[in-house]
């Protein structure tokens, strides 16, 4: 017979970092952990143990890491410090020589982690079990729970898509998905949990079911039918695989929201080319007017990385103008970093850090008049709002459809429901809305 409470009543503290992908993955292990008899560390407490599930996507997320680590453990010395995710898989040795750190445990090892602290807490020899990114095969299903009002389901992993600039193929391993009856198994598990929100996830969710007869959109067509859940939404999509008759499906369904997160990275066709892209900035106009001609209300999330080597400051004009002239609800902003290993460094232009700086704040600027533009439309009209868990010294506060944050009033008393809502008016930058209960 198993032994369900192997560690007795020790407490953990789990602190992850980057994706939604990472957050599925953390809430999954916490629940293995739960089932050995770990109990999460309340207010006050001293942790047993601490899971940091770790990103690698630039040098400043290694760098927040690193220094999350080392103050966790100067905090907490008496804990056992599990190191996890992007960053642990590809740089192992640095993550193992920090002090405190006990287990270091790779990207398809984190499922694991139980078994290595119970070698931990036996032997008090800090291990290391990281397997090489070209044998990153198998699919990990994670999905998380009671966290949060959303869930996250995970549904692919890995990419193939090797972009110039990017260590995550390396990270991830090659694209792998989970198998549709299994995710809809999951989907309702989390219905009947109370579950009304889940958001798809992966590393490039648009290659679900590469290699297999099935696609993404026999994946989300299933989903639609789960009983329970009252919302989906997808991730981020390629604009490639973000196709005609996914966007009108969506825009038709019963179940999926009017929310697209799109990664453009450049709006320049000759950056698009040295980051190893797989559209150009015509296509992907397409896909945005696609969107906002079958679905005026939608919002729609894009990434772009700027300073990118190569993007020269015509280069970055070009970008700073498409984007400009893009449909879009707002912009995730990222200055490009360089990853060790990457064929982005054989690019000979480079952009200064000031250079970088200040094309970040502008593209931020256009972000923000956006999405204050966008959310603006909206005063005055009643809106369906997932009303998320009340946490103590915030306001009461929630999603509408299209995903705009509405700070809610009268409705203090109920969460993890639907309700309409008017919309009053607009905080500044977009940012939020605020409104009240519409009865």
């Amino acid at each position: 017979m198993i032994d369900n409470t192997t560690f007795g009543n020790l407490t953990a503290l789990y602190h992850t970092f980057g994706c939604k992908l990472n957050f599925s993955e953390t809430s999954t292990v916490a629940r293995l952990m739960s089932g050995r008899g770990v109990r999460r560390v309340q207010p006050g407490e001293t942790p047993d143990i601490i899971v940091v599930n770790t990103c690698s996507v630039t040098d400043m997320a290694d760098k927040k890491c690193r220094q999350t680590i080392r103050s966790l453990s100067r905090r907490y010395p008496d804990a056992a410090i599990l190191v996890t995710g992007c960053y642990a898989q590809l740089k192992s040795g640095e993550v193992a020589s920090i002090p405190g750190v006990s287990v270091v445990a790779g990207n398809d090892q984190k499922l694991r982690l139980p078994e290595f602290l119970d070698d931990f807490l036996a032997t008090r020899r800090p291990s290391v079990t990281v397997t090489p990114s070209k044998e990153l095969k198998e699919f990990m299903p994670s999905c998380s729970r009671g966290d949060r009002t959303r869930y996250f389901l995970k549904v692919q992993d890995g990419c193939d898509y090797f972009c110039s600039y990017c260590t995550i193929p390396f990270a991830r391993g090659r694209s792998r998905s989970g198998q549709i009856d299994s995710l809809v198994e999951q989907a309702r598990e989390a219905a009947s949990e109370g579950g009304k929100e889940i958001v798809l996830t992966g590393v490039n969710i648009g290659d679900f079911g590469k290699g297999r007869e099935d696609s993404f959109f026999d994946l989300i067509r299933r989903l639609d039918e789960v009983e329970g859940i009252e919302r989906y939404r997808i991730s981020s999509i390629e604009p490639n695989l973000l196709t005609d008759e996914i966007i009108e499906w969506v825009a038709e369904s019963k179940r999926f929201m009017p929310h697209f997160h799109v990664p453009l990275q450049s709006g320049d066709d000759d950056v698009l080319a040295l980051m190893r892209r797989h559209y150009d900035t015509s296509l992907f106009r397409s896909k945005m007017e696609k969107i906002r001609q079958v679905m005026p209300d939608a919002f729609i999330g894009v990434d772009l990385i700027v300073g990118a080597r190569g993007e020269t400051p015509e280069r970055f004009e070009n970008s700073r103008k498409f984007v400009e002239s893009l449909p879009i609800s707002r912009l995730h902003v990222f200055p490009y970093s360089e990853r060790p290993g990457t064929r982005a460094l054989s690019i000979e232009h480079t952009v200064s850090q000031e250079d970088k700086h200040r094309r970040t704040s502008v593209m931020l600027g256009i972000s923000e008049r956006k999405l204050e533009g966008f959310a603006s439309q909206f005063i005055g009209t009643v809106r369906p709002v997932l009303i998320e868990h009340q946490r103590p010294g915030h306001p009461t506060a929630g999603f509408t459809d299209n995903y705009l944050r509405v700070e809610i009033d009268g409705a203090e008393d109920i969460d993890n429901v639907i309700a309409p809502v008017h919309i009053d008016s607009v905080m500044p930058g977009g940012e939020a809305l605020k409104g009240h209960l519409a009865r």
